[in-house]
């Protein structure tokens, strides 16, 4: 890993600015170039000629634009960071985003990257274990494959962001001040990252990062992740995942009331309208039920989930994080490393983690330290 000096005063001359690297900031800010050129006291023309590669900006201006992002300046001198097109990232609510708001959920992808990569750096992180759909891409059977592949045969899912994370997949959170993030996946390379909303319901945030392992399974080679019919697939491929066909008839044949799904919901750890759209799409309940059930939903509890689950959290964070306690490293020190503001990791933290720096109690080991 590059070392960077971390002020400007101990910047050498041989530090390049970044121009790319101020993108990213100000995706992150979901600023526009008059808005940080008039924060920062300098010229829209200025910033543009910075922002294009025409013109080396003066220490005295990145500091100042440093200070309008509230990023350090270091953050400015790093390599390239590695990003996505918004074609290749799948966004569950991508139709209600805005343009500012896709951006900004694209650029903590790509500081996402930056800590993937130091974690790569610092410890052996578990290996991917995928399948691929192939063309045909039908979601129940594609989720009967993995559910397979992962010995998971038809019992259901304990914490999921531990699961995901055991089979090498990458799971970060989406603290965006917004109800139109949602979640989104993406590929980098062969390593695969799940963004998710972790403001939500852990019913709803299972859900999601189903719908996402979906996309991940079924649309990594065999066609487009966005559109009307990617998200159907998807959403089908959550379903049968998280409430597989055999153990649902198995465990309620027999529906007869709200109560009965209010209560059985938990078995699957999804929420009740879920279970309901999962017993009506199997046969189980009629047509007038599965209206009957809905209204009631909405009639009784809003927008609240009744019988609602713990929030889950991960095991790989919570072990890197015990590891850097030993060491006398905070949260902090991990982002002073990495060159980016404090709030930043802690939003890629958000919901995923214990709020408190105080190591809690010590479980199976999920990664080892590189030597």
């Amino acid at each position: 890993m590059t070392t960077i000096p971390t002020n400007s005063q101990s910047l050498g001359s041989d530090m390049q600015f970044n121009a790319a690297r101020l993108d990213i900031a100000m995706d992150r800010r979901r600023l526009t170039a008059r808005a940080l050129a008039e924060a920062a006291n300098i010229t829209v023309v200025s910033l543009s000629q910075i922002k294009n590669g025409k013109q080396v900006p003066q220490q005295a201006t990145v500091d100042r634009v440093a200070k309008a992002l509230g990023y350090p300046v270091s953050f400015f001198y790093g390599e390239d960071v590695d990003t996505l097109p918004a074609s290749a990232v799948s966004f569950r609510s991508l139709s209600s985003m805005t343009k500012r708001e896709c951006h900004a959920a694209i650029a903590a992808g790509a500081l996402a990257y930056l800590v993937s990569d130091w974690l790569h750096s610092k410890y052996t992180l578990p290996t991917v274990k995928l399948i691929d759909a192939g063309p045909e891409r039908d979601p129940a059977a594609a989720a009967r494959s993995l559910r397979e592949s992962w010995g998971l045969g038809e019992k259901p899912i304990g914490n999921f962001i531990r699961l995901l994370e055991a089979k090498g997949i990458r799971v970060f959170s989406l603290a965006e001040n917004t109800k139109n993030v949602d979640a989104f996946s993406c590929w980098r390379n062969e390593e695969p990252f799940i963004f998710l909303n972790t403001f939500k319901t852990t019913e709803r945030s299972r859900f999601d990062a189903a719908h996402e392992l979906g996309h991940l399974v079924l649309h990594k080679h065999g066609g487009s992740n966005q559109g009307p019919q990617a998200e159907a697939e998807a959403n089908a491929f959550a379903s049968s995942f998280l409430m597989p066909r055999a153990d649902v008839i198995s465990e309620m044949p027999r529906v007869h009331t709200l109560r009965q799904i209010i209560e059985g919901k938990r078995r699957w750890g999804v929420s009740a309208a879920a279970l309901a759209y999962r017993l009506h799409k199997l046969g189980l309940i009629s047509d007038w039920q599965y209206r009957g059930f809905n209204i009631q939903l909405r009639s009784d509890y809003g927008t609240e989930e009744p019988n609602g689950l713990p929030r889950e959290t991960s095991s790989l964070w919570k072990m890197v994080l015990d590891d850097m306690w030993e060491q006398k490293k905070t949260r902090a020190d991990i982002a002073a490393e990495l060159h980016i503001p404090h709030g930043e990791l802690e939003n890629l933290l958000f919901g995923l983690t214990a709020t408190s720096e105080a190591p809690p109690a010590r479980t199976q080991p999920l990664l080892t330290v590189v030597d």
